[in-house]
């Protein structure tokens, strides 16, 4: 697999039925490795190493009803108290970001009401802070930290 703008992490493997599969530490289980689990697997373990989120406020690819319509979104960061935190879009190395990738988180935060926003194709990365009363979004240079409640 392409290398990716991440630090260097150690993955699990295994081959079946010819085809390369990834452990998911969240989901507990191997998944098929498309360019987008990489890029999928990477922001869960930056997330988690470098932004010290736990490992049970990230969740991964569960059912958000858009307008009626049953989507997926990539991964969720909750808070202590269940709110959400961070929504993450990623995208295969290959698909370059564009404002159809900001249109579509946008579009999961309306029923998410994340504070923050990330999208990524593992190469180029973007922050956002949401300001939900001027419906914007504000470009941040990194990820937010976890801050724990005290």
């Amino acid at each position: 697999m392409q290398k990716l703008n991440f630090p260097d992490y150690t993955f699990r493997f295994k081959n079946s039925e010819n085809k390369v599969a990834i452990f998911d530490e969240i989901r507990k289980k191997f998944i098929v490795l498309t360019p987008e689990e990489w890029v999928r697997q990477h922001v869960v373990r930056f997330l988690h190493q470098e932004k010290k989120f736990p490992m049970s406020h990230i969740n991964v690819e569960k059912i958000v009803k858009i307008n009626g319509l049953t989507k997926r979104y990539d991964i969720v960061v909750f808070q202590p108290d269940g709110t959400i935190f961070l929504v993450v879009e990623c995208k295969a190395p290959a698909v370059p970001i564009s404002q159809t990738t900001f249109d579509q988180i946008a579009r999961y935060n309306m029923s998410l009401n994340a504070v923050h926003l990330m999208v990524t194709n593992g190469l180029n990365h973007y922050f956002c802070q949401m300001d939900h009363a001027a419906e914007r979004y504000n470009f941040m240079p990194d990820a937010p930290q976890y801050l724990p409640a005290l």
